[in-house]
């Protein structure tokens, strides 16, 4: 299909049951329907002159398509209601109207009858129930599209095996796997015919993105993957007293079911009863930033889907002047993990935000590898510059106070810009999107008043002071190496002449002495920029103990480079 095409007609629905045929070609309608009407509005009014109504209905029409598909996810649960939260993190692409709409998609599906999880979890473990657990509470704690959970107690023996006793199971719906294939089939479907549509292909791989979706899918659907992501999150946060996670049991865990131990506590968003516990929610939300800062920024491995209820703050006796309580992190089916390369320009982003530099956002932006080299970034600093000088630093009361008109024409004016630019999202920037979303979310939840700039700044100040430092480190190693070569080149420069007046060397060239006379003036230069390089970075390092040394080694460095520079202007 061209972009002058309507999509194709729904394929052929993939062999399965008449239920799964029926959900496969409901969806391709639904997406092809939906294709048609965005075709003829985009493309073919504004090419027989009616541009005008496509851009007065476009608002419109983009909400209607949001609330729509609102109601097939919640009809069909499975991934549509993955889909519309992964639609909803797609600010890069995706118009306000259907983010905001879907943005909060939550798995609001009934639970399963607790016979069909029996038949399922006994299939899985091998064993009945009753073997299995000591007791095992048949109304779920949770129940969501793609499983649901039970509190339940481990029997004697594997109690004191594992040194658990209370736990959680969970188990996925049954036929959940069918059912994530012929959504997957549906989407793949889907992601072709927007490659062939140049108003999308030109912004997005289509393609790639239902991939990604579908790898992180499939991995939240295999309990045994999200066992080890917790067991790796918890080595990461070893010895840290602000992080607790869940012991798993692996006696009892396959990959379609997963017992944990039970460590549910206070709703992290849940004030009252925080108050009621003696914490301050206030005290909480620079703690919880902190956390996903240091996930993000420096371990690189993350989680990716920290809603209020996958966070729990638990109380816990401490000693004076020890926090008493902890953040306790529960579900690890939807983890990220930030190469080092992206995470250093992740840092470089941060820093830059603190700042409120304009450009330096953009050319993090750019190094991450978020925008494609060719594009054209002037307006899009202008708005940063824009957007840091109106609102840069205020917490989320002050911006509640600012006039709704002037964030709605900023808004415009700036997602104009974005969307105008070609991107292309690193693997895992959407999971780094909507990791950031919620803890901002969750923050503003737990303090109206809370400023993410109180965080973010002595954060960033803190990376800055080590990426300075690694910078020193180098500069230091590399003005060491070339300072060994400039001290013996003047050397070897003058044993070249001494052969050269001796006649051991062939002079085949009248004008070997300028040549030579060139080379030990670049030596002097060489050796005095050393200098100013040691000088110069010696005053920066002393000057944050002694302020009156590192000014004079500063200002000392100014003699050898004004040699430098006034020895070249003379050889040149």
């Amino acid at each position: 299909m061209t972009s002058d095409e309507a999509p194709a007609a729904p394929s052929k629905a993939p062999a399965g049951t008449p239920a799964t045929r029926a959900r496969y070609r409901r969806i391709l309608r639904f997406a092809g329907w939906n294709l048609t009407v965005t075709w003829w509005y985009e493309l073919v009014l504004p090419r027989i002159g009616l541009a005008g109504v496509a851009a007065r209905t476009r608002s419109k029409r983009m909400r209607r398509f949001a609330q729509r598909f609102h109601g097939l996810a919640v009809e069909l649960g499975g991934l549509m209601i993955k889909v519309g939260q992964f639609m909803s993190s797609r600010l890069d692409v995706l118009p306000p109207e259907i983010t905001s709409e879907l943005e909060g998609l939550q798995d609001e599906v009934p639970a399963v009858p607790f016979p069909a999880i029996r038949a399922l979890a006994e299939a899985e473990l091998g064993v009945s129930l009753e073997s299995a657990f000591a007791d095992i509470d048949e109304t779920p704690v949770a129940a969501a599209s793609l499983g649901q959970a039970h509190r339940g107690r481990l029997t004697a023996e594997v109690a004191a095996e594992t040194g658990q006793d209370a736990v959680v199971l969970k188990v996925q719906r049954p036929g959940i796997d069918t059912i994530v294939d012929v959504d997957l089939a549906a989407l793949r479907r889907v992601g072709r015919w927007l490659s062939h549509v140049r108003l999308v292909s030109d912004r997005v791989d289509a393609p790639a993105l239902v991939e990604e979706f579908a790898r992180t899918s499939l991995q939240e659907i295999d309990y045994l993957h999200e066992a080890a992501n917790s067991e790796r999150f918890a080595e990461e946060f070893d010895g840290d007293d602000r992080v607790a996670v869940p012991a798993v049991v692996w006696e009892r865990t396959t990959r379609r079911v997963l017992t944990l131990q039970d460590v549910t506590a206070i709703k992290i968003t849940d004030a009252d009863a925080l108050r009621a516990a003696g914490i301050d929610p206030a005290d909480v939300a620079p703690v919880f930033a902190e956390v996903m800062f240091d996930q993000l920024f420096s371990n690189g491995f993350f989680h990716a889907d920290p809603h209020p209820g996958n966070i729990f703050v638990t109380p816990r006796p401490a000693a004076a002047g020890e926090r008493p309580w902890v953040l306790t992190f529960v579900d690890f089916g939807m983890m990220g993990e930030v190469p080092s390369g992206t995470r250093s320009g992740l840092r470089k982003l941060l820093i830059a935000a603190a700042s409120r530099d304009g450009k330096g956002l953009v050319d993090a932006i750019r190094d991450i590898g978020v925008l494609l080299p060719t594009a054209d970034t002037a307006e899009l600093e202008r708005a940063m510059t824009h957007l840091f000088a109106r609102f840069g630093g205020m917490g989320f009361a002050e911006l509640r106070e600012v006039d709704p008109r002037e964030f709605r024409e900023f808004a415009v004016e700036f997602g104009d810009v974005v969307r105008s630019l070609p991107f292309q999202l690193p693997e895992n920037f959407l999971l780094i999107i909507r990791a950031m979303s919620l803890t901002s979310g969750v923050c503003s939840a737990l303090d109206p008043s809370f400023n993410l700039w109180d965080s973010v700044e002595p954060y960033a100040a803190q990376l800055l002071r080590d990426e300075r430092g690694n910078l020193l480190q180098d500069l230091g190693q590399q003005a060491i190496e070339i300072a060994g070569i400039a001290w013996g080149l003047p050397k070897r420069v003058d044993a070249l002449i001494t052969r050269v007046e001796d006649g051991t060397v062939a002079v085949t060239s009248p004008r070997l002495e300028q040549r030579v006379g060139r080379l030990e003036r670049a030596a002097r230069r060489l050796v005095a920029a050393v200098v100013f390089g040691g000088a110069i970075i010696a005053g920066a390092i002393v000057h944050a103990t002694d302020a009156t040394l590192g000014s004079v080694l500063m200002i000392a460095s100014v003699v050898p480079l004004a040699f430098t520079v006034f020895t070249g202007r003379r050889g040149s």
